[in-house]
Protein backbone atom coordinates (compact mmCIF):
# COMPACT_ATOMS: atom_id res chain seq x y z
CA UNK A 1 0.00 0.00 0.00
CA UNK A 2 1.51 3.81 -1.02
CA UNK A 3 2.55 5.95 1.81
CA UNK A 4 0.39 8.69 1.86
CA UNK A 5 3.00 11.65 2.09
CA UNK A 6 2.58 13.91 4.82
CA UNK A 7 1.83 17.93 5.59
CA UNK A 8 -0.70 20.02 4.07
CA UNK A 9 -1.78 20.59 0.61
CA UNK A 10 -0.48 23.94 0.37
CA UNK A 11 0.30 25.46 -2.99
CA UNK A 12 1.95 28.71 -4.37
CA UNK A 13 5.45 30.42 -3.78
CA UNK A 14 7.05 32.24 -0.78
CA UNK A 15 9.68 34.81 -1.23
CA UNK A 16 12.77 33.84 1.19
CA UNK A 17 15.43 36.55 2.07
CA UNK A 18 17.93 33.41 2.62
CA UNK A 19 20.09 34.37 5.85
CA UNK A 20 23.99 33.92 5.46
CA UNK A 21 25.68 30.44 6.49
CA UNK A 22 22.10 28.57 5.88
CA UNK A 23 22.41 26.07 2.64
CA UNK A 24 19.13 26.34 0.12
CA UNK A 25 18.22 23.39 0.58
CA UNK A 26 17.84 24.04 4.71
CA UNK A 27 15.91 27.19 4.07
CA UNK A 28 13.55 25.02 1.85
CA UNK A 29 13.03 22.35 4.78
CA UNK A 30 12.79 24.90 7.47
CA UNK A 31 9.60 26.48 5.30
CA UNK A 32 8.28 23.21 4.60
CA UNK A 33 8.03 22.10 8.06
CA UNK A 34 7.04 25.97 9.07
CA UNK A 35 4.02 25.30 6.63
CA UNK A 36 3.46 21.61 7.21
CA UNK A 37 3.48 21.67 3.46
CA UNK A 38 3.42 18.52 1.79
CA UNK A 39 5.88 19.19 -0.98
CA UNK A 40 8.21 22.05 -1.30
CA UNK A 41 11.53 23.15 -3.51
CA UNK A 42 13.51 25.71 -4.40
CA UNK A 43 13.68 28.22 -7.77
CA UNK A 44 18.05 28.19 -7.85
CA UNK A 45 20.76 27.50 -5.56
CA UNK A 46 22.75 30.00 -3.14
CA UNK A 47 25.96 29.10 -2.14
CA UNK A 48 25.98 29.27 1.93
CA UNK A 49 27.87 32.22 2.47
CA UNK A 50 25.19 33.90 0.22
CA UNK A 51 21.92 36.34 0.65
CA UNK A 52 18.80 37.18 -0.22
CA UNK A 53 16.04 35.98 -3.06
CA UNK A 54 15.41 32.65 -2.40
CA UNK A 55 11.76 31.33 -4.39
CA UNK A 56 10.50 28.47 -2.72
CA UNK A 57 7.69 26.76 -4.50
CA UNK A 58 5.30 24.95 -2.61
CA UNK A 59 2.67 21.95 -3.83
CA UNK A 60 1.96 22.06 -7.34
CA UNK A 61 3.82 24.94 -7.54
CA UNK A 62 6.66 22.66 -8.00
CA UNK A 63 5.95 22.18 -11.27
CA UNK A 64 6.77 25.66 -11.95
CA UNK A 65 10.24 25.41 -10.50
CA UNK A 66 11.95 25.74 -13.93
CA UNK A 67 10.33 29.07 -15.47
CA UNK A 68 12.35 30.87 -12.55
CA UNK A 69 15.33 29.13 -12.76
CA UNK A 70 15.76 30.28 -16.89
CA UNK A 71 14.72 34.08 -15.56
CA UNK A 72 17.08 36.44 -15.09
CA UNK A 73 19.03 36.57 -11.98
CA UNK A 74 20.19 39.49 -10.49
CA UNK A 75 23.29 40.32 -8.07
CA UNK A 76 25.30 42.23 -5.76
CA UNK A 77 28.57 41.57 -4.51
CA UNK A 78 32.19 42.58 -3.63
CA UNK A 79 35.26 41.26 -4.46
CA UNK A 80 38.35 41.36 -2.47
CA UNK A 81 41.60 42.15 -4.43
CA UNK A 82 45.02 40.04 -3.76
CA UNK A 83 43.95 36.72 -2.72
CA UNK A 84 42.68 33.77 -4.54
CA UNK A 85 41.15 30.73 -3.01
CA UNK A 86 40.02 27.46 -3.54
CA UNK A 87 36.62 28.28 -3.43
CA UNK A 88 36.79 31.55 -5.85
CA UNK A 89 34.65 32.90 -2.53
CA UNK A 90 35.90 34.06 1.62
CA UNK A 91 35.40 30.24 2.78
CA UNK A 92 38.44 28.55 0.45
CA UNK A 93 42.32 28.61 1.13
CA UNK A 94 44.36 31.10 -0.37
CA UNK A 95 45.77 29.72 -3.12
CA UNK A 96 47.45 32.87 -5.34
CA UNK A 97 48.54 36.28 -3.64
CA UNK A 98 49.16 39.30 -5.79
CA UNK A 99 49.63 43.15 -4.61
CA UNK A 100 48.08 45.05 -7.95
CA UNK A 101 44.84 46.88 -7.02
CA UNK A 102 42.90 48.14 -10.19
CA UNK A 103 41.70 51.26 -9.63
CA UNK A 104 38.57 52.94 -11.26
CA UNK A 105 39.79 53.74 -14.88
CA UNK A 106 41.18 49.94 -14.93
CA UNK A 107 37.90 48.28 -13.92
CA UNK A 108 35.74 49.98 -15.90
CA UNK A 109 37.70 49.67 -18.64
CA UNK A 110 37.22 45.51 -18.62
CA UNK A 111 33.91 45.36 -17.48
CA UNK A 112 32.73 45.16 -21.66
CA UNK A 113 34.52 42.36 -21.83
CA UNK A 114 31.83 40.38 -19.84
CA UNK A 115 29.02 41.56 -21.01
CA UNK A 116 27.26 39.24 -23.45
CA UNK A 117 27.38 35.84 -24.11
CA UNK A 118 31.18 34.99 -22.56
CA UNK A 119 32.84 31.74 -21.71
CA UNK A 120 33.27 30.82 -18.16
CA UNK A 121 34.80 27.74 -15.76
CA UNK A 122 32.42 26.87 -13.42
CA UNK A 123 34.59 26.87 -9.52
CA UNK A 124 36.09 23.64 -8.71
CA UNK A 125 33.59 23.60 -5.48
CA UNK A 126 30.31 23.79 -6.99
CA UNK A 127 27.45 21.03 -8.08
CA UNK A 128 28.52 20.87 -11.46
CA UNK A 129 28.94 16.82 -12.14
CA UNK A 130 32.65 15.58 -13.18
CA UNK A 131 32.27 11.79 -14.62
CA UNK A 132 28.83 11.29 -12.62
CA UNK A 133 30.42 12.93 -9.00
CA UNK A 134 29.56 16.48 -8.07
CA UNK A 135 33.02 18.52 -8.14
CA UNK A 136 32.86 20.00 -4.57
CA UNK A 137 33.24 16.12 -3.38
CA UNK A 138 35.94 15.49 -5.59
CA UNK A 139 37.62 19.15 -4.50
CA UNK A 140 36.91 18.11 -0.55
CA UNK A 141 38.45 14.66 -1.25
CA UNK A 142 41.99 16.47 -2.42
CA UNK A 143 41.47 14.97 -6.00
CA UNK A 144 41.81 16.50 -9.28
CA UNK A 145 38.96 18.63 -10.78
CA UNK A 146 38.70 19.42 -14.68
CA UNK A 147 35.42 21.17 -15.37
CA UNK A 148 34.81 22.12 -19.17
CA UNK A 149 34.40 26.23 -19.98
CA UNK A 150 30.37 26.59 -20.73
CA UNK A 151 28.58 29.28 -21.87
CA UNK A 152 26.51 32.10 -19.89
CA UNK A 153 25.07 35.54 -20.83
CA UNK A 154 25.72 38.38 -19.12
CA UNK A 155 23.13 41.52 -19.47
CA UNK A 156 24.65 44.04 -17.51
CA UNK A 157 27.86 44.31 -15.46
CA UNK A 158 28.47 47.62 -13.43
CA UNK A 159 30.96 48.65 -10.78
CA UNK A 160 28.80 50.29 -7.85
CA UNK A 161 31.36 51.67 -5.28
CA UNK A 162 35.37 50.95 -4.48
CA UNK A 163 35.09 50.67 -0.62
CA UNK A 164 39.00 50.91 -0.18
CA UNK A 165 42.16 49.45 -1.31
CA UNK A 166 41.20 45.88 -1.43
CA UNK A 167 37.71 45.68 -2.10
CA UNK A 168 34.84 46.99 -4.59
CA UNK A 169 31.08 46.41 -4.90
CA UNK A 170 29.40 45.34 -8.57
CA UNK A 171 25.96 44.28 -9.62
CA UNK A 172 25.19 41.74 -11.97
CA UNK A 173 22.25 40.97 -14.43
CA UNK A 174 22.74 37.39 -15.99
CA UNK A 175 21.03 34.60 -17.16
CA UNK A 176 21.02 30.76 -16.25
CA UNK A 177 23.80 28.62 -14.61
CA UNK A 178 26.38 31.64 -14.42
CA UNK A 179 28.79 31.73 -11.46
CA UNK A 180 29.60 34.64 -9.44
CA UNK A 181 32.57 33.44 -8.21
CA UNK A 182 33.61 32.30 -11.56
CA UNK A 183 33.20 36.05 -12.64
CA UNK A 184 34.88 37.47 -10.50
CA UNK A 185 37.87 34.96 -10.33
CA UNK A 186 38.36 36.12 -13.84
CA UNK A 187 37.89 39.65 -13.71
CA UNK A 188 40.34 39.68 -11.52
CA UNK A 189 42.80 38.16 -13.29
CA UNK A 190 41.77 40.11 -16.52
CA UNK A 191 43.08 42.71 -14.20
CA UNK A 192 46.28 41.35 -13.24
CA UNK A 193 45.80 40.74 -10.30
CA UNK A 194 43.73 38.28 -8.27
CA UNK A 195 40.50 38.13 -6.14
CA UNK A 196 37.58 36.16 -4.30
CA UNK A 197 34.34 37.01 -3.70
CA UNK A 198 34.15 38.31 0.03
CA UNK A 199 29.78 39.22 -0.04
CA UNK A 200 26.95 38.20 -2.35
CA UNK A 201 23.52 38.79 -2.50
CA UNK A 202 20.87 37.26 -4.76
CA UNK A 203 18.65 40.94 -5.64
CA UNK A 204 16.24 38.97 -8.24
CA UNK A 205 15.65 35.38 -9.13
CA UNK A 206 13.20 35.34 -12.37
CA UNK A 207 9.68 37.48 -10.80
CA UNK A 208 10.91 37.39 -7.48
CA UNK A 209 12.71 40.53 -6.18
CA UNK A 210 14.17 41.85 -2.94
CA UNK A 211 10.70 43.57 -2.20
CA UNK A 212 8.42 40.78 -2.01
CA UNK A 213 10.76 38.84 0.06
CA UNK A 214 10.81 38.22 3.59
CA UNK A 215 12.96 36.69 6.39
CA UNK A 216 12.91 33.39 8.12
CA UNK A 217 11.98 34.55 11.58
CA UNK A 218 9.21 37.12 9.75
CA UNK A 219 7.20 34.21 8.09
CA UNK A 220 7.56 32.30 11.11
CA UNK A 221 5.60 35.19 12.85
CA UNK A 222 3.25 35.53 9.76
CA UNK A 223 2.23 31.84 9.57
CA UNK A 224 1.19 32.00 13.31
CA UNK A 225 -1.08 35.41 12.89
CA UNK A 226 -1.94 36.51 9.45
CA UNK A 227 -3.73 34.42 6.33
CA UNK A 228 -1.91 32.55 4.03
CA UNK A 229 -2.19 35.91 1.45
CA UNK A 230 -0.07 38.09 3.73
CA UNK A 231 2.86 35.41 2.54
CA UNK A 232 1.74 32.91 -0.08
CA UNK A 233 1.88 34.06 -3.49
CA UNK A 234 0.00 32.56 -6.76
CA UNK A 235 1.46 29.25 -8.33
CA UNK A 236 1.19 31.46 -11.68
CA UNK A 237 3.58 34.25 -10.48
CA UNK A 238 5.92 32.10 -11.66
CA UNK A 239 4.73 32.77 -15.28
CA UNK A 240 4.67 36.21 -15.55
CA UNK A 241 6.45 35.47 -18.79
CA UNK A 242 4.33 33.31 -20.23
CA UNK A 243 0.94 34.48 -22.57
CA UNK A 244 -2.56 33.12 -20.26
CA UNK A 245 -5.22 31.64 -22.49
CA UNK A 246 -8.79 31.31 -20.51
CA UNK A 247 -10.66 28.21 -20.97
CA UNK A 248 -14.31 27.01 -20.60
CA UNK A 249 -15.30 24.91 -17.66
CA UNK A 250 -15.43 22.05 -20.13
CA UNK A 251 -12.31 22.68 -21.84
CA UNK A 252 -10.46 22.73 -18.96
CA UNK A 253 -11.72 19.30 -18.09
CA UNK A 254 -10.36 18.44 -21.12
CA UNK A 255 -7.34 19.34 -20.47
CA UNK A 256 -6.88 17.88 -16.67
CA UNK A 257 -7.39 14.28 -18.11
CA UNK A 258 -5.42 14.73 -20.96
CA UNK A 259 -7.15 15.31 -23.69
CA UNK A 260 -6.31 18.06 -25.85
CA UNK A 261 -8.81 21.15 -26.54
CA UNK A 262 -9.07 21.95 -30.23
CA UNK A 263 -9.25 25.94 -31.00
CA UNK A 264 -11.35 25.65 -34.34
CA UNK A 265 -14.06 23.65 -35.45
CA UNK A 266 -14.31 21.43 -38.45
CA UNK A 267 -15.78 24.62 -39.83
CA UNK A 268 -12.98 26.73 -39.17
CA UNK A 269 -14.61 28.70 -37.03
CA UNK A 270 -12.58 29.77 -33.57
CA UNK A 271 -13.82 28.13 -30.50
CA UNK A 272 -10.85 29.65 -28.17
CA UNK A 273 -9.21 32.99 -28.45
CA UNK A 274 -5.57 31.93 -29.23
CA UNK A 275 -5.00 36.26 -29.62
CA UNK A 276 -0.84 36.19 -30.58
CA UNK A 277 -0.52 32.73 -29.80
CA UNK A 278 2.07 30.65 -32.62
CA UNK A 279 2.88 27.05 -33.50
CA UNK A 280 4.98 26.04 -30.37
CA UNK A 281 4.08 28.88 -27.93
CA UNK A 282 4.06 27.60 -23.89
CA UNK A 283 1.31 28.87 -21.97
CA UNK A 284 -0.80 29.18 -18.46
CA UNK A 285 -4.21 27.54 -19.44
CA UNK A 286 -6.77 28.99 -16.72
CA UNK A 287 -10.55 28.73 -16.25
CA UNK A 288 -12.64 30.73 -13.56
CA UNK A 289 -8.93 33.09 -13.01
CA UNK A 290 -7.79 29.40 -12.28
CA UNK A 291 -4.61 27.80 -13.27
CA UNK A 292 -5.46 24.46 -14.82
CA UNK A 293 -2.37 23.77 -17.02
CA UNK A 294 0.84 24.60 -18.15
CA UNK A 295 0.29 23.80 -22.19
CA UNK A 296 1.24 24.23 -25.35
CA UNK A 297 -0.36 25.36 -28.37
CA UNK A 298 0.15 22.88 -31.36
CA UNK A 299 -1.36 22.14 -34.49
CA UNK A 300 -4.29 24.37 -33.44
CA UNK A 301 -4.83 22.25 -30.30
CA UNK A 302 -4.00 23.39 -27.09
CA UNK A 303 -1.82 19.97 -25.07
CA UNK A 304 -1.35 20.06 -21.30
CA UNK A 305 2.60 19.79 -20.59
CA UNK A 306 1.96 19.83 -16.66
CA UNK A 307 -1.77 19.63 -15.44
CA UNK A 308 -1.84 21.87 -12.06
CA UNK A 309 -4.00 19.99 -9.49
CA UNK A 310 -5.38 22.71 -7.30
Amino acid sequence: MARKRRGQPIHGWISVDKPEGRTSAQVTAQVRKLLDAAKAGHGGTLDPIATGVLPIALGEATKTVSYVMDGKKRYRFTVRWGEERSTDDREGEVTSQNDHRPDQEEILAVLPEFVGVIEQVPPNFSAIKVDGKRAYKLARAGEEVSIAKRQVEIAEFSLVSILDRDNAVFEVSCGKGTYIRSLARDMARRLNTVGHVAELRRTQCGPFSENVSISLESLETLVHSAPPSAYLLAVETALDDIPALALSADQADHLRHGRPVRTQDLGGHSLIDTGSLVEGDVLCAKADGQPVALARFVSGEIRAVRVLNI
